[in-house]
């Protein structure tokens, strides 16, 4: 088993060539700090707009070296924190269109990456999040309720008999499925999507690390870069930057994927929609199946390095590859002899409030998105699109979401951090524990947990 080197999917690909570096200093049109998701989103946005614009993107590793290149290639439609968020701040009127926003934004992706010949490896088998206890099926029927109540989430509540039948996962009480989802290979989309932003003439500066990021201009390693517009585009890795230690708490994820699943273990499994899968657990897990026949599943494992420490390879503790190879057992018990080929982590951008945010500050220049918690493979398209319309100048459906120039306040210091979000996952890994040894009903201490981390709204 490899453990570490970036993730599987870039091993799998293999690491891109390696982009020269920030030579020194420089000047551009627009200065985009990250080469990931919503960093190139937002350049191949801007390109196609004003193809004149000198557009320059300054990455500290490789494109795609961070979240982009590392998730488990979920393309679905999930609002970050929920939409209730938005039904209290903004309306229901206005969360219902965050909602369509990011159901058309899944096949915005699709529609991209065909036109541009981007092998994304996409199969839009919509999302199906399991049921596998009392607990968890009285949150799922409660979820299938509410989303029934809005017209574009197309809902599909399975009973136990249809959901084993569909996705033969142990135990199952039922799931939920919606069509707004596909898989997809995170690396080979963002290595497409980065080819094609250089060819329509944005140069993408490698190894060049940003120590600080100011209205007109990005102080790097290798020099300083001077533009009117700068983009932050760093998600996980924002604590990094100078004096956005506290902006997002980057936390880990961590998955496996097994060797090539046996044909006869898949006629048992079933999966044949290669649906996205979930859980109801609070510590829930993410799964698909690949364009191989494989079963790539993750979950959290390690949620947070002291003083918002990010990893350099991917490495993954031996107890959580343990972890995440019992669930996968558990969950699928034909697979408990398929080998593991892989294990690596990755973090991703947490705000106080669980919501993710997109903003542009004409006075100054400034642009951020991020803070996706998970949801960005889809999110990072509409940041990106939302970006290039405020920056430049453009009043549209996208620049009136809700989620736009949305500002939360900073993380703890340390080691309140520290101790809180360890302590909140201690008291979701118990809550689960209770459901599974029988309790009938949500425990109290994963409701409490929800309203300190800041997820429940």
């Amino acid at each position: 088993m490899i453990n570490g080197n970036v993730s599987f999917w870039w091993q799998q690909l293999g690491l891109p060539a390696a982009r020269p570096a920030l030579p020194g200093d420089r000047s551009a049109d627009v200065c985009i700090v990250g080469a990931g998701y919503t960093g190139l989103w937002t350049a191949y946005y801007l390109k196609k707009a004003d193809p004149s614009l000198n557009v320059v993107i300054v990455e500290q590793r490789f494109a795609g070296y961070g979240a982009s290149g590392r998730n488990g290639g979920w393309l679905t439609n999930s609002v970050t924190g929920g939409r209730d968020q938005y039904v209290k701040s903004w309306g229901r009127d206005a969360a219902g269109r965050m909602q369509s926003a990011l159901n058309e934004t899944v096949d915005e992706v699709v529609r991209v990456a065909a036109t541009e010949r981007i092998d994304s490896g996409a199969v839009k088998g919509g999302e199906y999040t399991v049921a596998q206890n009392r607990a968890q099926q009285g949150r799922l029927e409660a979820w299938a309720r509410d989303e029934q109540t809005w017209s574009m989430t197309d809902t599909v509540l399975l009973s136990a008999a249809e959901a084993h039948d569909r996705i033969a996962l142990e135990p199952t009480t039922g799931a939920l499925w919606h069509p707004h989802a596909a898989r997809i290979n995170p690396a080979q989309l963002l290595a497409g999507l980065a080819t094609t932003v250089e060819r329509l003439g944005v140069t993408i500066f490698e190894d060049t690390t940003a120590d600080e990021i100011a209205s007109g201009r990005v102080t790097t390693n290798r020099g300083v870069v001077r533009a009117p517009i700068v983009v932050r585009a760093t998600e996980g890795f924002t604590s990094n930057i100078r004096g956005l230690h506290r902006t997002w708490l980057p936390m880990n994820s961590s998955q496996i994927v097994t060797e090539p699943v046996a044909a006869s273990v898949w006629k048992r499994i079933g999966w044949s929609g290669r649906e996205l899968v979930g859980d109801m657990a609070h510590s829930y897990f993410y799964a698909q199946r690949t364009a191989d026949d494989r079963i790539a599943i993750g979950g959290r494992g390690v949620p947070y390095l002291y003083g918002s420490r990010t990893d350099t390879d991917g490495h993954t503790p031996d107890s959580t590859v343990a972890s995440l190879r019992a669930l996968l057992g558990r969950l699928l018990p034909g697979t408990a002899d398929v080998p593991i080929a892989h294990a690596w982590s990755g973090v991703l951008g947490v705000p106080r409030d669980w919501s993710a945010t997109v903003g542009f500050d004409s006075a100054t220049g400034m642009g951020w998105a991020g803070g996706y918690v998970g949801t960005g493979v889809t999110a990072t398209n509409l940041a990106g699109r939302t970006l290039a319309d405020l920056i430049l100048g453009r009043h549209t459906d996208v620049t009136e979401l809700p989620w736009v120039n949305h500002r939360v306040r900073k993380w703890e210091v340390e080691p309140l951090r520290w101790l809180a979000v360890r302590g909140l996952y201690a008291a979701y890994g118990m809550a689960d524990r209770a459901e599974f040894r029988g309790r009938a009903t949500t425990s109290p201490l994963a409701r409490m947990a929800d309203v300190i981390s800041g997820r429940a709204h």
